[in-house]
């Protein structure tokens, strides 16, 4: 089994900021890419960021220049820095991990269970 354990999210008022980590353990062999997506009520699930093995990043346009994806490989872990919040950045927050487990040959994504940001205005 892989589990993901996200923490970090919380209230804020804009213009503020807030940190996501999200920590894969368990079984997990190998990771690939690891993302941050997230949901907003009655929207689809979208996503943040991207962060590849060699560290190249990618952000979607609504949060180029706000936001800043890392990672601890040593850890297994994956961060979020969300900076200049804004209302509309209200939603629920995912990790997803692309990996490989012990004993598999194939890589699977696993997400974490969520956490809520909310910006007031």
């Amino acid at each position: 089994q892989v589990q993901l354990v996200e923490s970090g999210g919380g209230l804020v008022q804009a213009g503020g900021s807030l940190g996501l980590s999200c920590a894969a353990s368990g079984s997990i062999r190998r990771i690939n890419t690891m993302a941050w997506y997230r949901q907003a009520p009655g929207k689809q699930r979208d996503l943040v960021a991207t962060i590849t093995g060699d560290g190249s990043t990618n952000y979607a346009d609504s949060v180029k220049g706000r936001f800043t994806i890392s990672r601890d490989i040593a850890k297994n872990t994956v961060y979020l820095r969300m900076n200049s919040l804004k209302p509309e950045d209200t939603a629920v927050y995912y990790c997803k991990v692309n990996g490989r487990r012990y004993f598999s040959n194939r890589d699977d994504d696993y997400w974490g269970q969520g956490t809520q940001v909310t910006v007031s205005s």
